[in-house]
């Protein structure tokens, strides 16, 4: 009976080829760490609908696009950056993995991101948000991310 069971749970293990990738899952909605991720869900899903009105009540008017990729370092405000972003040029952003860490009414959230145009990749970095907690709610006060376009995640 005891080598029945056990061929049984070698036959039903996984093989080489069927390895799943680690467990990385996000906090809960209702955690604070989870808290943190509403707003930038929330201005993920503006791009996604090329909504650029959609981002204001979850950022901080005076706040700060900052990019460092492969053309140097480039600054915008929110404002600059929400008239580039379209309705008939949606674009698609996801984080994968974000370090969270919360000091009272700010934190800080680090995290990889890849952008699709089309359904295409068009390219990928490290996201840094800076959120402030306002009369109980977060809002980004400023994004910093690196940008590369070579090496990007094809999922």
């Amino acid at each position: 009976m005891g080598s029945i069971l056990i061929a049984l749970a070698l036959a039903a293990a996984p093989q080489s080829s069927d390895k799943l990738p680690p467990a990385n899952p996000l906090p809960p909605p209702t955690s604070e760490e989870g808290q943190v991720l509403v707003p930038i869900n929330g201005v993920f899903a503006a791009f996604g609908t090329g909504d650029a009105g959609g981002m204001w009540r979850l950022v901080f008017p005076g706040g700060r696009f900052t990019a460092a990729g492969g053309k140097g370092i480039r600054r915008m405000s929110f404002n600059e950056f929400a008239a580039r972003v379209k309705p008939d040029a949606p674009f698609q952003e996801r984080i994968t993995d974000p370090a969270i860490d919360i000091d009272g009414n700010i934190a800080m959230v680090w995290a990889p991101f890849t952008v699709r145009v089309g359904g295409k990749v068009e390219s990928c970095g490290i996201d840094h948000f800076d959120l402030i907690r306002d009369n109980g709610q977060w809002k980004i006060m400023n994004i910093s991310f690196s940008s590369r376009t070579t090496g990007c995640p094809a999922q």
